[in-house]
């Protein structure tokens, strides 16, 4: 998220999924379920648990980490934190979005550590169920789109506007889009409104998903490097913008509550205001780790810094927030407790 991005902001309304409700043992098999999905297995055997960094004050930190690099970074810097810091042991359990949300009435999930948008569960587990707290902002802004290769805006700058495209659609035509042109989606979880405004705006296009931001991001790239036609949806903060200049396509602007109804999206997204959630029970425990994920705030820069250490130099999660926290002391003082 998209990257979810969500993809992730407490302001406007937001796109809306659709969790279902579960309570007690019916959690837990969903929540089982959810991980065979997204190539786990039971969400207790989803962490890779992280050697304590010492003491016990703090204790067991059970953090998600949504199928992005930008998040894979949030919570690779703030689980070293924690470790070194604050001595807590850390478990960070590979999980969708909405199964991320579903965890904190169990306590097998403390802290999502950026969250793109959705209302819907914020108002289903925060405000109902009462599961979980909002933890205010990581200061990063999120920007969801369609994006198109460098070379392809400059060839045809019209292409940029959402009212020309149809006039495009046969140039991306693939085995995959039923003769209608393409537009590339990643991880089917992702906050996306693709499909609603492809219909609505009477774009002669099919959504195809790549399945990952990794295949998003291969796509693109190939793109660019063999001038081949490709419109798909991306998003920021995201280390692969400075490495290649996506262009964003301006859909119908974003006005107030011009995305209340999903199936009736015909505007663009919002920018969001990335934030963390946590679990009730968590919140409330006095753990110093609860005010070290309130504290913890950085830039989109931040970020994407971390992000391109592991996905384009290929550092462990650990060794790239390392490096970025010996960088940058200032900043992570300011967040301990």
């Amino acid at each position: 998220m998209i990257p979810a991005p969500a993809r992730r902001r407490r302001r406007r309304s937001r796109t809306r999924l659709r969790p279902v409700r579960l309570r007690g043992g019916a959690l837990t098999a969903a929540l089982a379920v959810g991980l065979a999905g997204c190539g786990g297995t039971t969400i207790e055997s989803a962490g890779s648990g992280s050697e304590p960094g010492g003491g016990s004050e703090c204790g067991q930190l059970d953090l998600a980490v949504n199928p992005w690099v930008g998040y894979e970074a949030n919570a690779a810097v703030v689980a070293e934190v924690a470790e070194t810091e604050l001595g807590c042991q850390v478990t960070k359990k590979d999980l969708k979005e909405e199964v991320s949300w579903q965890g904190f009435g169990t306590g097998e999930v403390d802290a999502i550590v950026e969250n793109w948008a959705h209302e819907d569960l914020k108002e289903q587990y925060v405000e109902e169920q009462k599961t979980a707290v909002e933890a205010g902002p990581t200061g990063g802004t999120g920007i969801i789109g369609w994006w198109v290769p460098p070379w392809l805006a400059r060839k045809h700058p019209d292409i940029t506007d959402w009212r020309n495209l149809n006039r495009y659609a046969p140039m991306f035509r693939t085995s995959e889009s039923g003769g209608k042109g393409q537009l590339l989606d990643g991880d089917p979880s992702f906050v996306t409104n693709d499909e609603a405004l492809v219909k609505n705006l009477g774009l002669d296009f099919e959504v195809v998903y790549a399945g990952s931001e990794a295949a998003l991001i291969t796509a693109f790239r190939k793109a660019e490097a063999e001038r081949t036609p490709l419109i798909g949806y991306f998003y920021a903060p995201q280390w692969f913008m400075s490495e290649v200049p996506l262009v964003k396509v301006d859909l119908p602007p974003h006005t107030e509550g011009c995305d209340a109804e999903p199936e009736k999206v015909a505007c663009d997204y919002p920018e969001y205001e990335l934030d963390k959630i946590m679990g009730r029970e968590f919140a409330e425990s006095g753990s110093p780790a609860v005010e070290l994920i309130r504290n913890f705030r950085w830039t989109n820069d931040d970020q994407n810094v971390v992000a391109r250490y592991i996905a384009e130099d290929k550092m462990s999660p650990e060794d790239a927030a390392k490096k970025w926290i010996a960088d940058n002391p200032e900043k992570v003082q300011a967040w301990l407790p």
